[in-house]
């Protein structure tokens, strides 16, 4: 990877196993926006850039190399190497299809507190609606920034405000959980960051405490806002996955990353559904663009 300093961006080149498109599409994250001219637009920790992909190549503009490898770099997760992942999962045949579907996503450093508010405001609902919801939350609570946009507000704007304020946002029943979790984090009983390292099922349990925040908006928090890669949310579409595909649970090459399986399984069965039908007597049906049939 090959990082340069241009008149108006910084330029990123050489990347492997990385797709813009995908990974800000694949549901982890919401405050990304594509553009007409192919670029997309998105804040994060209160930053903004627009950001190209052509081929191998990356373009930050309105970024300084500065930014770009204090932040931008580690954001978009670009040293990983997730071609050893896919590797790794591709002991399945299922897996390597769903990797092979979908190679370029990356899972997003995400900032916890914002990826803990993103998901209990995404609980049934749909992806228009979640970033309507969290454009108002910003626009209403959040810092104006420089170049357009407003930052996400903090756990400590929110505590001490109650529902009606919370009226603008037009988020219904969520009102109550957003404030429980903001009262939570800003008085620390609920410390994300030290969730980073703390064994996984307590970290589990400890974001459970929370009003609203059940097993699947547990592990989003903990894949997209803290990085643990064993975390693996489940939904409508994984549970179907998992029934049809896995019924025995995720093969043992995939576990330690079972979160990046479970994007390439995700992204894989929503855009190939014929994926989950099955033949009489219980027999997978692996979908012939998956070149396994």
């Amino acid at each position: 990877m090959r990082v340069e300093a241009l008149d108006n961006c910084v330029k990123v080149s050489g990347l492997e196993d990385f797709s813009l498109v995908e990974t800000c599409e694949c549901g982890q994250c919401f405050r990304w926006n594509g553009q007409p001219d192919g670029t997309y637009i998105g804040i994060a920790a209160g930053k903004r850039a627009q950001v190209e992909q052509k081929g191998d190549a990356l373009f930050f503009y309105g970024v300084t190399e500065e930014e770009f490898e204090e932040f931008w770099r580690g954001y978009f997760d670009l040293d990983f190497d997730y071609g050893a992942v896919r590797r790794l999962v591709c002991g399945n045949e299922v897996l390597r299809a769903a990797a092979e579907f979908a190679p370029g996503i990356r899972i997003l450093r995400a900032e916890p507190w914002e990826t803990l508010c993103s998901f209990i405001i995404s609980q049934n609902n749909n992806i228009p609606r979640i970033k309507g919801i969290i454009e108002r939350l910003c626009s209403t609570f959040g810092e104006e920034i420089e170049g357009g946009g407003y930052s996400f507000p903090g756990a400590d704007r929110l505590a001490g405000l109650k529902e009606e304020d919370l009226a603008p946002l037009r988020c219904g029943f969520r009102a109550g959980y957003i404030l429980d979790a903001a009262r939570k984090v800003a008085e620390g009983e609920i410390d994300l960051e030290a969730l980073r390292l703390a064994p996984i099922e307590e970290a589990r349990a400890e974001l459970q405490k929370i009003r609203g925040v059940g097993p699947k908006v547990a592990e989003c928090v903990l894949l997209y806002g803290l990085h643990r890669l064993e975390a693996f949310p489940v939904d409508v579409w994984m549970k179907k996955a998992m029934t049809r595909l896995f019924p025995e649970g995720l093969p043992e090459c995939a576990r330690p990353f079972a979160g990046i399986a479970q994007q390439y399984l995700y992204h894989y069965v929503r855009n190939n559904p014929e994926v989950l039908e099955e033949r009489a007597g219980g027999v997978i049906f692996l979908a012939k663009s998956a070149n396994l049939v």
